[in-house]
């Protein structure tokens, strides 16, 4: 038990560093924010869907990070948990892609902070996460009644919204700010 609470400080401690790294000015201002991807989502113009019926030796596909075709993300509570939902299956498959895209403009300002690259950064926080961790939010929920509207472009998710196998608290995963900027939401906070 002792080992999972000093995994369960260590995955915070890098969580925080890593998407808790902007501030409230960001979020504020979006009109200078750029939305990692943001090249890649105007060259993407569909979502990547599984096949129906899948043939066992064919790779699964994950799904994108990037919102469907050139329509923005609903500016709702939804979308953020949808969206946030995309960032904590991809933590539990250890896509550092999506969730450096997911939670870019919060990585951004741990990089400037010193705290290093998006990739680095996740790359050991993924060590720090036990496998029975990363099984249960592969397939991780949020609990709407959970989430708080803070803004008509912010909302507040609390680890405690997340349905799991394994419970998670703030203490595991922290309480994450979405931020609406560039038509989509990202972690911002």
């Amino acid at each position: 038990m002792r080992a999972r609470t000093m995994v369960s400080v260590a995955l915070a401690g890098c969580v925080a560093l890593v998407a808790c790294a902007c501030g409230p000015d960001k979020a504020k201002d979006d009109s200078d924010a750029k939305a990692p991807g943001a090249s890649e989502a105007s060259a993407s113009t569909e979502v990547e869907k599984p096949s129906a019926a899948p043939s066992p030796s064919a790779p699964s596909e994950k799904p994108s990070a990037l919102p469907a075709g050139d329509q923005p993300a609903p500016k709702t509570k939804e979308g953020a948990i949808e969206r946030y939902e995309v960032y904590l299956h991809a933590v539990g498959r250890e896509d550092v892609d999506t969730v450096c895209e997911v939670a870019g403009p919060a990585a951004e300002k741990g990089e400037a902070e010193g705290v290093g690259p998006c990739t680095t950064a996740f790359l050991a926080m993924f060590q720090m996460i036990s496998p029975e961790q990363k099984e249960a939010l592969k397939t991780a929920t949020v609990d709407p009644q959970g989430v708080a509207v803070l803004a008509p472009d912010k909302v507040e998710i609390p680890a405690e919204a997340i349905r799991a196998s394994v419970t998670f608290t703030d203490s595991d995963l922290g309480r994450r700010t979405m931020g609406y900027l560039k038509d989509e939401w990202f972690i911002t906070d």
